[in-house]
């Protein structure tokens, strides 16, 4: 069987795995959309479908609003133990409400998850391990290093034994237990328990092109650790492989014995590299070698298309490369947004409703498009290098200079939109490019109706160069509005560590209270 890499498309980095019998559930950054930390299910770990967010409610957690983007929540770990799930992450505020690191938990992934439990130790790309001693232990990545520190759990339980509230105490001093081999900002550590050693893996190198996983072992917990003979075990570096950046691991064993590993990692749209999908989630094959140290992919390489006879894939037909695997709709129908959809920062999904006819109305926040404050906008992750995606748009009761649109959004100083607004009374369809401190805003027609439908496409133009293209119609017939380069909204232009979105959204632009801008559906259709 032949799967093709990657296994979760689109902006879903630093992926974390736990197996529980014939299933496995993974969990993803999200830094500043919400709701946070998607939460996803399979069982032959190609075919996956989200089942929920581990910060699904606003008073759960502060997203810190007005500080640069990608803050917020950074490297999920997810482990499964004695009936319970454990998320534990950080939240990345540059000193706001609720940073540092916390526990979720819950003893069914489909539904909500508990308030976060806080953690009194510092770092980020926190993770937990169980030992078989009934012992907890915390590793994280500070101050150059990966450390360790041993946790204790205090339950409340039901009449039926069920937990209802848990708290968390650190009840041994930080010890550094490895600095890696030398790469820089050695981090996304987790630990294992393998025929009796303890393994350590970690990512070196940073999350960009140098990206590299490296593993050590000992006998006892706290060390010393032993760097494998062969680091690093895993990298795409100075490869010309169309995978980049491969980092950021764990490893998960199936029920027939083999084992797996899912990382980051990117797919670069041109030379030098550059890439808007944001860090995606990749599938890699695993063995151990005679000395007991892990053959991780082809000879520590990551492909793209992967050839496998495993038990485990046995039949599977891989659901993200069929026709209905690309297609996305939404009518907007239902009691609540679907899981696809982000807001930017945990308060701004009060200015998003459902019409009971279908439909989604969004109300203008004083915010622009570009400020970095709440904004009434709500986005869908790009998937794909090439797209097409289409809305309609009434706008009756927009004011004058509010304003409602389709964009593509890498954040909010590099993003293209096609926007209905009032100028002087008179209706228009404008077209900007916010790139950094350039910004160009372009008049392209009048407009006689409240509705208007409007399109984006991501495609290659006649030099092979990848570009955004919108357009609106008029009589039945698509007519081009404008767009722009690619590669200006891309993680080596403008961004750190997010990817692109396609966005719908609506700004009072100055003005508060702007009355309701209705977006009657939403399609996508992925490509390549």
């Amino acid at each position: 069987m032949e799967y093709i890499n990657p296994i979760i498309s689109g902006f879903y980095p630093d992926p974390s795995i736990c197996r529980v019998g014939d299933d496995f559930y993974l969990v993803n950054s999200s830094f500043e959309y919400f709701p946070g930390i998607p939460v996803f299910h399979s069982k032959d770990l190609i075919n996956w479908e989200q089942i929920g967010h581990c910060i699904s409610r606003p008073e759960q957690l502060t997203l810190r609003q007005g500080v640069p983007n990608c803050v917020g929540i950074y490297a999920p770990t997810i482990r499964y133990h004695e009936g319970v799930f454990y998320v534990i992450s950080t939240n990345v505020a540059y000193g706001g409400k609720d940073e540092g690191n916390f526990i979720v938990w819950t003893d069914n992934p489909y539904g909500e998850w508990s308030d976060p439990v806080f953690i009194d130790l510092p770092g980020i790309d926190s993770s937990l391990f169980f030992d078989d001693d009934g012992r907890v232990y915390y590793t994280g990545a500070f101050d150059n290093g990966i450390f360790i520190s041993e946790l204790k759990f205090s339950y409340k339980y039901d009449e039926n034994g069920r937990v209802t509230d848990m708290s968390c105490d650190v009840v041994s001093d930080r010890k550094v237990i490895w600095n890696g081999t030398g790469g820089n900002d050695p981090e996304g550590p987790h630990l294992y328990k393998i025929n009796g050693w303890y393994y350590l893996l970690i990512s070196e190198g940073g999350t960009e092109f140098c990206h590299m996983i490296t593993i050590a072992r000992s006998r006892d917990i706290l060390g010393e650790y032993e760097s494998c003979p062969r680091n690093p075990v895993f990298s795409n570096r100075s490869t010309s492989l169309p995978i980049k950046g491969t980092g950021h691991m764990d490893i998960v064993c199936d029920k027939f014995g083999d084992w797996w590993g899912v990382c980051l990692g990117n797919r670069p749209i041109t030379y030098p590299f550059k890439h808007n999908l944001g860090r995606e989630t990749f599938l890699v094959p695993m063995v151990w070698d005679e000395g007991g140290w892990p053959v991780i992919g082809r000879d520590g390489l990551l492909d793209e298309k992967i050839e496998t006879d495993r038990k485990l894939l046995s039949g599977v037909v891989q659901k993200s490369m069929t026709d209905e695997g690309k297609y996305f709709h939404d009518d907007f129908k239902g009691d609540k947004l679907k899981q696809d959809w982000n807001f930017i920062y945990n308060t701004t999904s009060k200015y998003a409703s459902l019409d009971k006819d279908g439909g989604l109305l969004l109300y203008g926040t004083k915010s622009s498009v570009i400020s970095s404050d709440e904004a009434a906008w709500v986005g869908y992750r790009q998937k794909h290098h090439e797209f097409t995606a289409e809305t309609c748009i009434e706008f009756g009761d927009i004011f004058d200079g509010g304003e409602a649109g389709l964009s593509v959004y890498m954040n909010n100083k590099h993003h293209y939109e096609l926007a209905v607004t009032v100028i002087e009374g008179v209706k228009w369809l404008i077209f900007r490019r916010c790139i950094g401190s350039l910004i160009n805003e372009e008049k392209i027609t009048t407009l006689n109706n409240d509705t208007v439908r409007v399109r984006l496409e991501a495609l290659k133009n006649e030099n092979g160069e990848n570009i955004y293209c919108f357009s609106y119609n008029k009589d039945e017939n698509w007519i081009k509005a404008g767009g722009g380069e690619a590669a200006y909204l891309t993680t080596e232009v403008g961004g750190k560590f997010t990817g692109n979105y396609i966005a719908i959204y609506a700004s009072g632009n100055g003005k508060e209270n702007m009355k309701a801008v209705k977006f009657d559906m939403f399609d996508y259709k992925g490509m390549i």
